[in-house]
């Protein structure tokens, strides 16, 4: 008689899980990733082509950044409604990373710890870029906010002044730099590809999808790692100021010896990026979804997660 209680037991204990795995797999679920990776796409698409006009001497005063981005978008005829379309998209973006932080995503590897604390941190970033999004249409979307250079030594002063401030702005400057060189080089292997249906693709259109994840990848994870260097150097040097925001960390790159031509190439990156965005959109791979009529006895919530071992 124990056994059979023990079992209703660890099936009571399991259904929890179940139903937020239904959940995950929703279609709910599946169109806000698309939605939100459109919005991705804009935001990326936006900062590139500010950055290019920097690049080629035409600095029309807009931050290379998100704030930027917001701004330039606001500014457009029905730039109320499209800042408005914006904030669903990132509030989708969000709650999709939300559900691959909580139940994992639905691409092979998907429940490795490693990938649930990355969308955790995606759906935090992705949150407060949303939260800005919506104070802007909420003065009329004439400003993109505050620049994200100054932002970013504002809350890089405060956290040094904390103790053991140091410390913690130095780890999250060489977590920058580390996730910027795990993009770089997943973009450069194709990890990417294990995430879209290929196999739906023509010929000449997984080559051009291939090109925008390979160069949009690559230029992310530079300019990445190029932030997460500035923020370890203020961490050292105990100087705030040292930290840099996207559009600064981008300038820095017209300094260099290579000059303005790469800045215009981290650019172009930003914006292949941003194209690869909307074919991530088309052709990310979802779990499979079942009607309640299809779902064999007791496998409620079991659904199938492609590309899965």
């Amino acid at each position: 008689m124990e056994v059979p209680d023990m079992e209703r037991s660890q099936d009571s204990a399991a259904q929890p899980k179940s139903r937020g795995r239904r959940l995950a797999d929703s279609r709910v679920v599946e169109v806000a990733s698309r939605v939100g990776l459109c919005a991705r796409g804009v935001i990326y698409v936006l900062v590139g082509i500010l950055a290019v006009r920097i690049g080629l001497g035409s600095d029309s005063g807009q931050e290379a950044d998100r704030s930027g981005a917001v701004g330039t978008l606001g500014e457009q005829p029905f730039g109320q409604a499209l800042l408005w379309a914006l904030v669903v998209g990132l509030a989708a973006m969000t709650l999709w990373r939300l559900c691959e932080a909580a139940f994992g995503q639905t691409v092979e590897g998907g429940e490795k710890w490693s990938r649930r604390l990355g969308s955790l941190g995606m759906a935090v970033f992705y949150a407060v870029i949303c939260v800005g999004v919506v104070q802007t249409a909420l003065v009329g979307g004439s400003t993109g906010g505050r620049p994200g250079d100054e932002t970013s030594k504002e809350y890089t002063a405060r956290v040094l002044d904390l103790p053991g401030g140091r410390v913690i702005v130095g780890v999250f400057g060489a977590v920058l730099i580390v996730v910027g060189a795990v993009i770089l080089v997943r973009s450069l292997m194709r990890r990417f590809e294990k995430d879209l249906r290929t196999e739906e693709m023509r010929p000449a259109t997984r080559r051009v999808v291939a090109i925008l994840g390979i160069v949009g990848g690559v230029a992310c994870g530079v300019v990445a790692a190029g932030a997460g260097l500035s923020v370890l150097l203020a961490a050292v040097r105990y100087d705030p100021s040292q930290a840099k925001g996207l559009d600064e960390t981008l300038r820095s790159f017209a300094a260099t010896p290579a000059g303005p031509a790469l800045l215009i190439a981290a650019a172009v990156g930003l914006v292949l990026f941003g194209l690869y965005s909307f074919c991530e959109a088309r052709w990310r791979k979802a779990a499979a979804h079942e009607t309640p009529a299809e779902q064999p006895a007791g496998s409620a919530g079991s659904g199938t997660r492609p590309g899965a071992s």
